[in-house]
């Protein structure tokens, strides 16, 4: 049953058709991304590749289209990223980090390719790839850091335990040490931050549920602290926020939803309302989605409204896992039917 039933159903008949899901210009928005080089912002986003390939596809998979972009050369780019250590950079010749390593798994299981890291990666296959995350472990205090130079993060935490398990290769490190310094992370008021004592963000605070949750941890979450720190996200308007007094984004459609999905207080924020906020940032003509109604559009904010949508259960859109963002069924495939009949 959609969690956005009733008044505030966001699909089917019930809105406007200024509201509806315009599935096809979105397709086609995605698919025209890689075909823009002679564009200066192509260039200047190339930091952002490998990241943006993850939005991109795993928006189209939401979409019910995930043969839109074509398998073969999607995993040649993946595997043109990956350095020598065993890592992945944004784009080919570009160091390592454990952003664009997560985003290669994710993108690699999405197109059933995890196996081609053992034909075609580097030296080692997969466990080249696991050693690489591993080795980023700070082994006194159980936090990552993002690359060889050294910055911690609790998004770090995240992407490692999201590339390892994916691999089944969480094996590697050491879990409990990671969850307790998650757990040191927490705030007076429910949230998490970066590190032990930072401020409490909605992006962060995501990473650090979503790792819990794949350690099978959440009962280290205070549920309802946090579950009314996240539901207060949301403005007048539907949309959330990141922290207080920060304007709404579609982004936190995302990273506020899902967090509170994962701790079983999804039902605390209006999803009718949000679904409309997420459905007007849309561009209806040329695809694509933007951070805020009248802005211009992006895949990041592309995939992360769709997958907003999806977590309410909008009609037409494909199942989408809290933790991973990525379809279910996905998840399901690579882990086995036992990940989603854990108790």
């Amino acid at each position: 049953m959609s969690l956005v039933s009733g008044p505030g159903r966001a699909g089917g008949n019930a809105l406007p058709d200024e509201l509806q899901l315009v599935i096809e210009p979105h397709v086609k928005y995605i698919q025209s991304l890689d075909t823009r080089k002679d564009e200066l912002e192509y260039w200047l986003t190339e930091h952002l590749r490998l990241n943006g390939l993850y939005w991109g596809l795993n928006a189209l998979h939401l979409l019910n289209r995930p043969d839109a972009l074509p398998r073969k050369e999607t995993i040649d780019f993946v595997l043109s990223c990956q350095a020598d250590n065993g890592g992945f950079g944004a784009a080919p010749g570009h160091d390592a980090h454990l952003l664009y390593t997560a985003s290669a798994v994710q993108i690699l299981a999405m197109v059933d390719g995890i196996g081609e890291l053992e034909k075609r990666g580097k030296e080692g296959g997969a466990m080249a790839v696991g050693k690489y995350i591993a080795d980023l472990q700070n082994r006194e205090t159980g936090t990552f850091a993002g690359d060889e130079w050294g910055e911690e993060d609790t998004r770090f935490i995240c992407c490692a335990f999201v590339g390892l398990s994916l691999l089944k290769l969480l094996n590697l490190v050491d879990l409990d040490k990671a969850v307790d310094y998650i757990v040191s992370c927490a705030n007076f008021d429910g949230g998490y931050g970066v590190a032990p004592g930072a401020e409490s963000h909605s992006g962060q605070i995501f990473a650090c549920c979503a790792a819990l949750t794949i350690a099978r941890r959440l009962d280290k979450v205070d549920k309802d602290k946090l579950g009314m720190w996240l539901s207060e996200r949301q403005v007048e308007g539907g949309g959330l926020n990141g922290r207080p007094e920060k304007l709404e984004d579609v982004c936190y459609s995302w990273w506020v939803s899902s967090s509170l999905s994962m701790i079983g207080r999804l039902h605390w924020i209006d999803g009718g309302k949000l679904s409309r906020f997420i459905l007007n940032c849309q561009d209806p003509e040329n695809g694509g989605l933007a951070d805020r109604p009248g802005d211009m559009v992006d895949v990041f904010h592309t995939n992360f409204g769709l997958a907003g949508l999806a977590l309410l259960e909008f009609d037409g859109l494909e199942e989408v896992d809290a933790a991973y963002c990525m379809p279910k069924k996905v998840v399901e495939r690579v882990l086995g039917p036992e990940y989603y009949n854990y108790s």
